[in-house]
């Protein structure tokens, strides 16, 4: 059925800020990828044109005007393509009738999400109705969570190709992240804090790293990710990590929507490297108090970094995995973009491409970007968007 459908993609928020850069790379895949029929939609289809002329995108390229809180423009759009992309956050306030929408017409969507409260609803409410329709909702296809997911995805492979089995122990280590944060960023995190002081269980939620995995799983204690520490095998200080918050549960996610495949021993931690000796420690317990008020020079929904910042942005992270009798197996993932928005529009316009051409064989549901795409969109990140998995 989708085959019949008008489009192939559907951009919905294409006048902000994150949703123009990924308008830009589609356009730029548009002119390689042979039929791709795609579209931008969103509140105003008057803000939306502006940017298809600001942005020197094609002419003819379709607008929609759809209003995230009307149901029924949401089930009209996702009604004539076979996948959404949206980058209109914070998905907590503007998100759920788009999912609804989708797990309902049977529509395949990817987002930028890293609301772990709000995804754990959407998977409560919608699960049902994704798996009956056939839809592949997958969350968080930007920098958070795809290159944590898909390292430690990448990882296991390795582990099992070279040890027979995969390692019940990994770290995920930053080794370098060089980029600004946009304003829509920060309000999604504003709004997940504003969330937890209100209700406790949402705070609970994200303290909890199977908090979007099998809410009846006591799995084993997790090795800490919220606090200064010396990683020995790696001679470095490590600090907390602000998008461990949410790489931490999408990767037990992973784990566990693919039937425990790293095991149910399985034990995931995520952390900033910021050198040795008492520099390194310093820098560490510095960033161990981050700042999200709002206030000074907090970037504004529609504000983020410069052009120049993007490409001259990357980020390079290495994952650790070991098991019990010392066997060891390293990878690494990098990008040659700013991670939060020159990469990171290329990987979530992949992620789409992978769901509408590469014959995805993942059923409906609510999936992560490792269990839904896996190896294809592995495949794609390396010939289209900068991205490397390496074994080291």
């Amino acid at each position: 059925m989708k085959d019949n459908r008008e489009f192939d993609v559907i951009i919905y928020g294409a006048s902000g800020f994150t949703g123009q850069l990924i308008a830009e790379y589609m356009a730029t895949r548009a002119a390689e990828e042979t039929g791709l029929r795609w579209a931008l939609a969103g509140r105003n289809a008057d803000k939306i044109a502006a940017v298809v002329a600001e942005s020197g995108l094609p002419a003819d390229v379709p607008v929609i005007a759809a209003d995230s809180a009307d149901q029924d423009a949401m089930n009209a759009l996702a009604a004539r393509t076979k996948v959404i992309l949206t980058s209109v956050g914070p998905y907590q306030m503007y998100g759920s009738q788009l999912v609804q929408a989708c797990a309902s017409n049977g529509t395949d969507y990817v987002d930028l999400c890293g609301e772990p409260n709000w995804m754990r609803e959407m998977i409560d409410q919608h699960q049902a109705a994704a798996q009956a329709s056939g839809a592949r909702i997958v969350f968080s296809c930007g920098f958070d969570s795809i290159p944590s997911d898909l390292g430690v995805h990448f990882l296991q492979q390795q582990a099992t190709a070279q040890l027979g089995k995969p390692l019940p122990h990994v770290r995920g280590r930053v080794r370098a992240m060089n980029g600004g944060a946009s304003g829509g960023t920060v309000a999604s995190m504003q709004a997940t804090m504003g969330a937890a002081m209100k209700d406790p269980a949402v705070g609970a939620l994200l303290k909890n790293p199977y908090g979007l995995a099998n809410p009846g799983f006591d799995g084993p204690k997790q090795p800490s990710s919220h606090k200064p520490s010396y990683d020995e095998g790696l001679g470095s200080w490590a600090a907390p990590f602000v998008m461990a918050v949410i790489n931490i549960p999408n990767v037990h996610r992973s784990n566990f929507v693919q039937g425990y495949s790293y095991g149910e021993d399985f034990t995931y931690s995520e952390m900033l490297l910021t050198g040795p000796g008492e520099k390194g420690e310093k820098i560490a317990n510095a960033m161990a108090v981050p700042s999200l008020t709002g206030k000074g020079d907090t970037p504004q929904p529609g504000e983020g970094p410069s052009r120049e910042e993007q490409v001259a942005g990357n980020f390079d992270l290495l994952f650790v995995g070991e098991n019990d009798a010392g066997d060891t197996v390293k990878v690494s993932v990098a990008g040659d973009r700013d991670p939060g928005y020159g990469s990171t529009s290329r990987m979530i316009s992949e992620a789409a491409l992978t769901l509408a051409f590469d014959n995805v064989e993942t059923a409906g549901g609510m999936w992560t970007p490792a269990s839904a795409l896996g190896d294809k969109l592995i495949t794609r990140l390396g010939a289209h968007a900068g991205l490397t998995f390496n074994v080291e």
